[in-house]
């Protein structure tokens, strides 16, 4: 029967947390590095945005890069203190102020010589961008989508390396699809018999998956909000299944 993954450390103090201290004089690598992490995770919600917004797709990688790049300089960590502590939220109505100065755009490339300092893979962001519906969905509306599945994609590879770390992805592979609910998930009878394992072995395999799920999730959730307390998690764990379900 496989042993049940570790269970989380209790919560530290969040990448988010981090990435602000810097706005408090009490600026770090680990608070840098915390920030770059943050916008490499977070740079295709942005994309997707600024391309429903009407950018053809060289417009949106390059306003993107030039957003994440003054946000890494430090330049905009100040304006994160009307966002309630949401790194989404705040990121959201930066950008939104980013695009709507050309001005300092301009003057920004003059400065840095057009310096791309973040860098980000356009083709896959197109990519990603031609899944979306064709039905209109306001930018804000894709933006939140967006999020939330990059919450889930980040969730989905820390169980991975888990699974994979302890020798049993295939185990992880199989009983995935009925952890995202899809078609393709395979009976528990056919999964024990495909691994040399027994069905009840399977289910609570199955069962212990969806739990360090939940587990990871609110972690992750937690690394957004500056807040750590049960009810702030919470209140981002819900906007995360509307975002989903939109």
């Amino acid at each position: 029967m496989p042993t049940d993954i570790a269970s989380p450390v209790p919560f530290q103090t969040t990448r988010w947390t981090l990435v602000r201290s810097a706005d408090r004089g009490v600026e770090s690598v680990e608070s840098r590095d915390a920030l770059a992490e943050l916008c490499q995770i977070y740079w295709f919600p942005l994309y997707a945005f600024a391309r429903r917004r009407g950018a053809q797709s060289a417009d949106a990688q390059e306003q993107v890069q030039g957003f994440l790049s003054e946000l890494l300089s430090g330049v905009l960590i100040s304006k994160a203190e009307a966002e309630k502590g949401k790194f989404r939220s705040f990121l959201l109505k930066s950008f939104q102020y980013f695009l709507s100065n050309e001005r300092r755009r301009e003057n920004a490339a003059k400065r840095g010589g057009g310096a791309v300092v973040f860098s980000i893979d356009a083709a896959v962001g197109e990519e990603r961008y031609s899944l979306e519906p064709v039905e209109r969905v306001t930018p804000e509306a894709l933006f939140e989508r967006q999020w939330a599945l990059t919450i889930l994609e980040q969730v989905v590879e820390q169980l991975r390396e888990d699974y994979r770390t302890k020798g049993k992805e295939p185990l992880f592979e199989r009983l995935l699809p009925h952890l995202t609910q899809e078609e393709t998930a395979r009976p528990y009878q056919q999964i024990a018999e495909s691994l040399v394992m027994n069905e009840t072995a399977v289910k609570v395999a199955a069962f212990r998956l969806r739990k360090r799920f939940r587990e990871l999730l609110r972690e992750v959730i937690a690394d957004t909000i500056e807040e750590t307390g049960a009810d702030a998690i919470d209140d981002e764990l819900s906007s995360f299944a509307r975002s989903l379900s939109s």
